[in-house]
């Protein structure tokens, strides 16, 4: 199975939060998802089948860039 790891730059602490619950609550693991308080990132390791609705997912939060590899 191959992975791509998504990230989403937001512009504030309370965006950053709610897609944080959001992605846990949609059903992903915890240690999945790593946010950068400081740099206002959220870093997601999902598998490639699964990439378009975390995307989808991170966009609903108006993020102000998304960069996946």
């Amino acid at each position: 199975m191959m992975f791509k790891t998504i990230t989403a730059t937001y512009g504030n602490k309370t965006a950053l939060t709610n897609v944080v619950d959001d992605l846990v609550n949609d059903g992903l693991p915890r240690e999945k998802v790593f946010a950068d308080e400081d740099k206002l990132e959220v870093k997601v390791i999902v598998p490639t089948a699964t990439e378009s609705g975390i995307t989808e997912l991170l966009n609903r939060h108006d993020p102000l860039k998304i960069a996946s590899v």
